[in-house]
């Protein structure tokens, strides 16, 4: 019997699906390995609600993951279920007044922070219903200064502030729902609709943290058109309005010995303006392969008891793996110096769609958040070329040596 438990050994097989249609630019085998990632899904929570038919006890439920819903979601998922069983779903889902209640998309922001640890290293934000976000770019020890009474306050502040346009990209998320879910009541398709959502946002969200190229043009058919997010590996500096922002050039890394890991975190010390900043939350990037490969080997050591630490670099660094990340470089940067903000929009509403034909005794609705992400400056972050990284070789020092007679 397959469980949620069990189902996270098959993510990474799943994502790594999704990544080679993303980069094939394969519409479909995309939605097919998705669909099958939420087929699982659906299987598991079906199993599991049957396991649990009996309890009553909402320690139980909690327990295996079930949510006790609010009185708001309560009669949201009660009022979806009615509109996913009538005869003209579309409509229903049109004259449903009700939208997705912000506590469900806190509680998958919840699930996303726990299950990648890439989206709990950054600054992930709720935007709700709000169409902008304005951030401070600069240090908070930067905000304030003395001068004149009647100074230009306003001026200066001005140019401590940008705006994220939450509307100009979006993340979608189909989700195929089929009809025994919907007899399963409230609190089990909040989980089904919860982990379908948390993996999807992960996914796009990190394609789009690591790899996102901006907004642009593309070559002119409205279709080539790019959305996206601004990566950590793009160059904040050089924009193409045609292919976005470019990728920033690698810096060849030979080891993490202490001089030459302290050149490449001091980058990340000096912002844009020349001002120096404090350097905190450093987050090392990189593909799981290579991590196995070249950077576990780089990072650890034998203790004299022959046990071994791994992760190990001459400043406080947390090491985190990401599919997302292309073999042969890692990412190194302020990991709270990236934001992403994400919300429901100005609607939030579950939509029906026919674009997905190729399912059977399935409905699939589709949900839409809206939002965007970027570095906060272009110093925040630096791509490495870990291709020729060195394993740690033990450095041994023999003491108190005496001649033989």
């Amino acid at each position: 019997m397959k469980n949620l438990d069990l189902l996270k050994q098959q993510k990474a097989e799943f994502a790594a699906k999704m990544k080679e249609a993303v980069q094939n630019n394969d519409e479909q085998a995309f939605a097919e390995a998705f669909v099958e990632f939420a087929n699982a899904v659906q299987e598991a929570v079906i199993a599991e609600a049957k396991g649990l038919v009996q309890a009553t006890d909402a320690q139980i439920l909690i327990g295996r993951g079930v949510r006790v819903l609010t009185s708001k979601e309560t009669e949201y998922y009660q009022k979806l279920i009615e509109a996913m069983k009538s005869p003209n779903p579309q409509q229903a889902l049109s004259n449903m007044n009700l939208v997705l209640p912000e506590t469900v998309i806190n509680t998958v922001f919840d699930d996303l922070t726990e299950e990648h640890p890439l989206l709990s290293r950054i600054r992930f934000d709720n935007a709700g219903a709000l169409i902008k976000w304005i951030f401070s770019t600069m240090d908070s020890r930067f905000l304030a200064w003395w001068g004149p009474l009647c100074g230009e306050i306003k001026k200066q502040l001005a140019a401590q502030f940008q705006v994220l346009n939450l509307e100009q990209t979006k993340l979608s998320a189909f989700v195929p729902i089929c009809k025994a879910m919907l007899d399963l009541g409230p609190a089990w398709i909040d989980r089904y609709i919860r982990t379908i959502l948390a993996e999807a946002i992960a996914n796009g969200a990190e394609n789009g943290i690591i790899n996102g190229r901006g907004v642009a043009e593309g070559a002119g058919d409205p279709d080539d058109r790019i959305y996206e997010p601004i990566g950590m590996t793009r160059d904040l500096l050089q924009f193409d309005p045609v292919t976005g922002f470019a990728p920033k050039q690698p810096v060849p890394v030979a080891n993490f010995a202490p001089k030459a890991y302290g050149e490449l975190v001091a980058q990340l010390a000096v912002s844009n303006n020349g001002l120096y900043r404090p350097v905190n939350n450093l987050l090392l990037i990189v593909n799981p392969v290579d991590y196995l490969t070249k950077v576990m080997p780089a990072t650890i050591y034998q203790r004299p008891d022959g046990t071994w630490a791994r992760d190990i670099l001459p400043l406080p660094t947390d090491i985190v793996q990401s599919a997302w990340v292309d073999p042969g470089i890692a990412i190194l940067g302020l990991g709270k110096r990236y934001i992403m903000a994400l919300g429901t929009g100005k609607d939030g509403r579950i939509e029906y769609s026919d674009d997905y034909r190729f399912l059977e005794d399935e409905r699939v609705y589709l949900i839409k958040l809206y939002g965007t992400g970027r570095p906060m400056d272009n110093n925040s972050f630096l791509v490495l070329d870990i291709s020729d990284l060195e394993p740690t070789i033990p450095r041994v020092i023999v003491d108190n040596i005496q001649d033989s007679p």
